[in-house]
């Protein structure tokens, strides 16, 4: 996975990816290719798992 594909699937911009790639917990990248980084799905799957609190449901949507 990408950047783009990352921040898609946690729901955040570019930059906030940007910020929580430069977290401790975050996975190293998998590889780098012509400057940019990708990750393992499963590794980005596994955080998520870990240390992403599930978002409170909106309050239109409920009921």
């Amino acid at each position: 996975m990408g950047p783009y594909e990352i921040a898609q699937r946690l729901n955040v911009s570019r930059q906030r990816f940007q910020q929580l790639a430069r977290y401790p917990t975050f996975p190293k990248p998998y590889q780098e290719l012509r400057g940019m980084k990708v990750w393992l799905a499963e590794d980005i799957e596994q955080w998520i798992k870990e240390y992403r609190q599930p978002r409170p449901a909106d309050e239109d949507s409920l009921g």
